[in-house]
């Protein structure tokens, strides 16, 4: 295990960059790792993923023009690299056992994510969740379904809502956190790994 602070969400900022980094040589598709700030927070700011930084950033990639931008955004493809919550036996009643995520078991895949059910939250369609399943699949890459607690007993948010807006089909992938949000969070080496090896599958095959 990986024991730090912040591990939300540098674990994830690290293997997707790496992921990226991993190419021997030019990918067939255009692949982008976008970093974006103040996530813990609402997104907000210049740097933040509500702004029109990414959406600047992506028409300049595409030629500029309203037509091609939106061309280019309806064929993306995209995972949120951000973490969930793993179960923790200690504070087991805000868990839902039977729908949690496990650290030392894998890349967790977050169809939605939210508060008080779905609220505030983005919700990937059922031919995505299983497109990226078969990417992971193929590449025997080790994964599992997480949701972030029981309903009305917490949840959370990630920037995969505001890339959705956007018209890109995006579905949350990341790492168990065990302790999130606490001073030492705690992750498992296997699961970091996982999760560079699933984020270069996907930039290949997506």
């Amino acid at each position: 295990m990986i024991g730090s602070y912040g591990h939300d969400d540098r674990c994830c900022a690290w293997p997707a960059l790496m992921a990226m980094l991993s190419f021997n040589s030019p990918p067939e598709k255009t692949v982008v790792c976008y970093l974006s700030d103040k996530e813990e927070t609402g997104s907000a700011g210049n740097t933040g993923a509500r702004s029109y930084s990414f959406k600047h950033f992506i028409s300049e990639l595409c030629g500029g023009t309203e037509a091609e931008l939106r061309l280019c955004l309806s064929r993306s493809a995209m995972l949120s690299a951000d973490v969930n919550a793993a179960y923790d036996p200690s504070y087991a009643e805000v868990f839902d056992k039977k729908n949690s995520s496990f650290m030392g078991k894998g890349l967790v895949l977050t169809k939605y994510t939210g508060s008080g059910g779905k609220y505030g939250a983005s919700d990937a369609n059922a031919e995505f969740c299983a497109r990226v399943q078969a990417i992971m699949e193929k590449n025997k890459i080790q994964w599992q379904f997480g949701e972030l607690g029981k309903v009305d007993k917490g949840g959370g948010g990630t920037i995969a809502l505001y890339a959705a807006n956007l018209g890109i089909e995006v579905m949350d992938c990341g790492i168990a956190v065990l302790s999130m949000h606490s001073p030492f969070e705690v992750i498992s080496k296997i699961d970091l790994y996982t999760a560079y090896k699933g984020y270069a599958a996907f930039l290949r095959d997506a």
